[in-house]
């Protein structure tokens, strides 16, 4: 491998290298892989496509051949997983927070945790805006996360110690997280269960989740809050923690959950616009309970009920 004489740059800060003679000949674009070994080629022919990279002080064209002896410069640009981990400032509602925890009611829209699709905007990058010492800890002290559409509470450790505590609260599924679901059609005659079925990647979609039998164990309890016409308000506890794991228990038992786009069946409108129209997964983590991993005192938070799902118990009444 032959490389020039460079430096490395910090984000927007030029990088400047001395094309060597052994490249001449070669596409500007094949010339870069081997000047900037450190940067892959799609990051680099992005960078030329946006104007980043200049060859003796001229915008830089890929396809053009290199001489040897000219002066590349590089503004080296962040990429998506530098971008997806930066303090932003958001809106972030905390419930409780102390020098090992935050508690924080998660609205409705809030991803969690950037990923393909949300790469900033998420409440990690709010974390760090409200608490940068975050940034020294993996996932900015998530331990535990809640669906985009699903509102409540959530957890975040504020220390290398108290995440590792929390995290082996959840391993031994003693953190309490319970929720309210409003899901489709009646409970006639039965007013609690459990739902014991492991769940997986769904074969055909793999951004869904199903019931299989080559899944990881999931357990939820199921209580009867309310009963309604045609439409039922649970209280959910998780004894595991799977991806999508309420919504697809529900779903697997014949009651999807209200506004829910990816498990709810084809169903015939109701006749009630709120909740043939509900727009995000009617479900809500309302009480959460830990024991606080410094003072080993028990913890118990809870969360009044969002004014969307409020209105629509309301319409249902």
């Amino acid at each position: 491998m032959v490389i020039g004489q460079h430096y490395s740059a910090p984000d927007g800060a030029e990088a400047v290298c001395t094309v060597p003679g052994e490249l001449a000949g070669l596409r500007l674009d094949q010339a870069l892989v081997r000047m900037f070994p450190e940067h892959s080629r799609s990051r680099l022919q992005a960078w030329l496509r946006d104007g980043y990279i200049r060859v003796d002080s001229v915008a830089a064209r890929p396809k053009q051949r290199i001489r040897g002896g000219e002066e590349v410069t590089l503004v080296r640009q962040p990429g998506p997983a530098e971008l997806a981990h930066r303090a932003e400032s958001i809106e972030l509602p905390v419930l409780y927070e102390d020098d090992s925890v935050i508690v924080v009611d998660k609205p409705a829209g809030l991803v969690v945790h950037p990923g393909s699709g949300n790469l900033n905007g998420t409440m990690l990058n709010a974390l760090l805006h409200h608490a940068p010492e975050l940034a020294g800890i993996p996932r900015a002290g998530i331990v535990h996360r809640l669906d985009k559409q699903t509102s409540g509470l959530l957890v975040v450790a504020r220390s290398l110690e108290a995440q590792t505590d929390l995290v082996r609260q959840l391993q031994a599924r003693s953190v309490k997280r319970d929720y309210l679901a409003l899901v489709f059609g009646a409970f006639r005659g039965l007013r609690a269960g459990t739902i014991e079925e492991p769940i997986g990647r769904d074969a055909r979609t793999r951004t869904r989740m199903a019931v299989s039998g080559r899944g990881k164990s999931a357990i939820t309890h199921y209580r009867v809050r309310r009963q309604f016409d045609q439409v039922t308000l649970l209280e959910c506890s998780l004894a595991t923690g799977r991806t999508h794991q309420i919504r697809v228990h529900m779903q697997s038992i014949g009651h999807p959950l209200i506004g829910d786009p990816v498990y709810r069946s084809p169903r015939k409108p109701l006749g009630n616009p709120l909740v043939d129209s509900f727009a995000r997964q009617a479900l809500h983590a309302w009480r959460l309970g830990f024991v606080h991993p410094t003072s080993r005192k028990s913890m118990q938070f809870e969360s009044p009920v969002p004014a969307d799902m409020q209105e629509l118990l309301s319409a249902l009444r």
